[in-house]
């Protein structure tokens, strides 16, 4: 009877579930993350990590909720009864199941997520394209390295407000260029304070610090297209406005683009010493235009 019972409960409860998954959208698939899948090779790998995690945390959920469901109606005060109901303690084997089962969730996303950073941060050693990111307050430099040729480069301004409007002028913005089915190193430099930089669509960021050289290291696929960019590390008073876009093109666009920055004169690496870092911790204030250094009254 109780196996016949069970069986009656089961079935309904596996339909619902049945018809709640192949109901969802694709972004919901994918944990409404901000990316499509196969833009780059890390893509696929970060929204799967996270979506089992929120899987895995809502059935925690679920079983918790439950289970404080049932207490509160399998031991409420009945009708005539009065003072306080028994008080238990030292339930050994339910106070060891809420330890254990706690840390091996813990361990579990631990060791998932060391591995696929792990693997995301394992370096290309010969990369088709590689391309050096300085961040600055509060804009981007880009420098693009050329196989047998002097690098060319692009120099950002900070994000211009309409004043008419107070939006932030999109054109204003500067554009890193990126070329699809390619294996790319980006060299991550500050010029003055910490920054962060991040992709949005790449579900990736990473820190930018003084006297620190960091890399990343992906492959894009085959979409073309403008991606968001953002300094994602507080830099200070206009931090909200360090934004940028990225632009996904071909090869052959890509090529292109360098040439025309060759054709602007924007040859060759760009001048260090603009950097205001002075290399022991500090900003040599005469080398940062955003230091006064006009004395108080």
């Amino acid at each position: 009877m109780r196996n016949r019972r069970s069986r009656w409960i089961a079935a309904p409860v596996a339909v619902v579930v049945a018809l709640a998954l192949a109901g969802c959208t694709q972004a919901q698939l994918q944990g409404f993350m901000p990316a499509d899948p196969g833009l780059t090779n890390h893509v696929d790998r970060i929204m799967g990590l996270w979506t089992t995690s929120w899987i895995v945390l809502l059935a925690v959920g679920i079983i918790t909720w439950g289970l404080m469901i049932f207490a509160a109606i399998a031991y409420r005060r009945r009708k005539g009864q009065v003072g306080l109901p028994v008080q238990l303690r030292y339930h050994m084997p339910m106070e060891i199941f809420f330890t254990i089962v706690p840390v091996i969730l813990v361990a579990g996303f631990f060791a998932f997520t060391a591995r696929d950073q792990a693997i995301i941060e394992e370096p290309n050693a010969d990369p088709d394209y590689s391309i050096t990111v300085y961040g600055k307050r509060w804009s981007w430099d880009f420098v693009y390295d050329r196989e047998g040729q002097d690098p060319v480069h692009f120099q950002g301004i900070q994000a211009q407000e309409d004043p008419a409007t107070g939006q932030l002028q999109q054109e204003s913005l500067p554009t890193l260029v990126l070329p699809t089915d390619s294996s790319i190193e980006i060299t991550l430099e500050a010029r003055d304070v910490a920054h962060s930089f991040w992709i949005v669509e790449f579900l990736y960021k990473k820190d930018m610090l003084p006297g620190v050289t960091n890399h990343m290291y992906f492959e894009t696929g085959s979409q073309e297209g403008v991606f968001r960019g953002k300094c994602a590390e507080l830099c200070g008073e206009y931090h909200s406005a360090m934004l940028f876009n990225v632009e996904l093109v071909s090869p052959a666009e890509y090529d292109a683009y360098l040439e025309s920055l060759e054709a602007e004169g924007n040859v060759g690496p760009i001048d260090e010493s603009i950097n205001p870092f002075t290399g022991d911790g500090n900003i040599d204030p005469e080398r940062d235009e955003n230091v006064d250094t006009t004395e108080g009254e």
